[in-house]
């Protein structure tokens, strides 16, 4: 089964809902064929962007397309989306055939071709056994696939999902990940999709844009969001556990940061020292960012490490987070299970060991991340 694919392009899109601003001036392009997460906290934008495509909203300002269409005028049922909705949306009283076929209805479409494209949508999102259950019957994983299919059915150009994995429990969501990507890249359909869970959109996408409080931060494939983050909302929002943020400033001893209050320095690879940063010895001041993986930690001195001390542990399987203070700065650490430390142990911690994400501590933006 192949469906039709479009271009999605947003330019300088603003949404305001009298005098508050929610989406500020977002340009973007979606390639046919790509699925692009829309990740962000609550309230950045994410979801009135998706409404904006599906037609429901009107840009404020901006101009919409589909391939070349411009569409900001254009009624929902006319852009041929299919919309994939957090509560599922089936009909109770119908079933599953019936919620399937309900799109293929509304287009008067043969009964026997509807009997043929049901018959084959239920075998792709593996429900031709399920075909005479209504939805009280059906699992949330079952009922996630037949909003999929009800929405893959009539063949949109766009398909839409705004947080469709939200009300599974952690093993279907993972199960249904996988369902959706492989149905998305099966079809080769150009796909968006609303998240704030940053593991959903890092395992779906093709790319991800990230939002805060309307406006574009970084539009990038999953591996450039979380090596190379353009600034620190990004980096912070981006990973499991959060990057950590220390200030440093450039120190008298070459290649060298001073971590900030404190009288310790550490080596830095060359990498780092961008032409922003150099020629700033001993004023300016940066923000290091290190993830907590990145930081090896050493239970004895040593050359050009630096003492902390252990305040908790939190076991999280296979791994451990260890939160430490070092100086007036507080860290976290992860290193293998099991670990038999105690709060109030010194440690040893290699800052210089990368790598690392420097940012301007004005602006936020990054100078490199190596």
């Amino acid at each position: 089964m192949s469906l039709p694919m479009a271009t999605v392009t947003l330019e300088a899109v603003s949404k305001s809902f009298g005098t508050v601003p929610v989406v500020h001036e977002l340009s973007c392009s979606i390639a046919q064929g790509e699925l692009v997460a829309l990740l962000g906290p609550s309230g950045c934008g994410k979801t009135t962007t998706l409404l904006m495509l599906a037609g429901i909203y009107r840009p404020s300002s901006g101009v919409l397309r589909f391939d070349a269409r411009m569409v900001n005028d254009v009624p929902p049922r006319q852009r041929n989306i299919g919309m994939v909705f957090q509560s599922y949306a089936l009909y109770p009283h119908l079933t599953v055939y019936e919620n399937l076929a309900f799109p293929l209805r509304l287009q008067h479409q043969p009964r026997a071709v509807i009997a043929q494209k049901v018959t084959a949508m239920a075998a792709l999102v593996q429900l031709q056994d399920l075909l005479q259950r209504k939805p009280a019957q059906l699992s949330g994983g079952q009922q996630q696939r037949v909003a999929l299919g009800r929405a893959l059915i009539k063949a949109p150009d766009v398909l839409l999902f705004d947080e469709p994995l939200s009300n599974l429990d952690t093993e279907l969501r993972v199960q249904m990940r996988t369902e959706i990507k492989r149905l998305q890249q099966t079809l080769g359909i150009t796909a968006v999709l609303v998240t704030h869970d940053q593991v959903e959109a890092l395992s779906m996408a093709d790319r991800i844009l990230v939002l805060r409080a309307g406006r574009l931060q970084q539009l990038a494939d999953p591996h450039t969001l979380y090596h190379q983050p353009a600034n620190t909302f990004v980096a912070r929002f981006i990973g499991s556990t959060p990057m950590n943020f220390v200030p440093v400033a450039v120190s008298t001893a070459p290649d060298t940061f001073h971590l900030v209050d404190t009288s310790w320095c550490f080596p830095v690879p060359r990498t780092v020292w961008t032409p922003g940063v150099q020629g700033s010895e001993g004023v300016a001041h940066f923000t290091l960012g290190i993830r907590p993986e990145d930081i090896p930690l050493q239970l004895s001195s040593g050359d050009q490490l630096l003492p902390a001390t252990l305040t908790l542990l939190e076991p999280l399987g296979r791994e451990v987070l260890l939160s430490v203070t070092c100086g007036p700065h507080a860290l976290k650490v992860v290193v293998p299970a099991p670990c038999r430390l105690t709060p109030g142990t010194v440690v040893w911690l290699d800052l210089g060991h990368g790598p690392h994400h420097l940012f301007d501590s004005e602006t936020g933006l990054a100078f490199a991340s190596r």
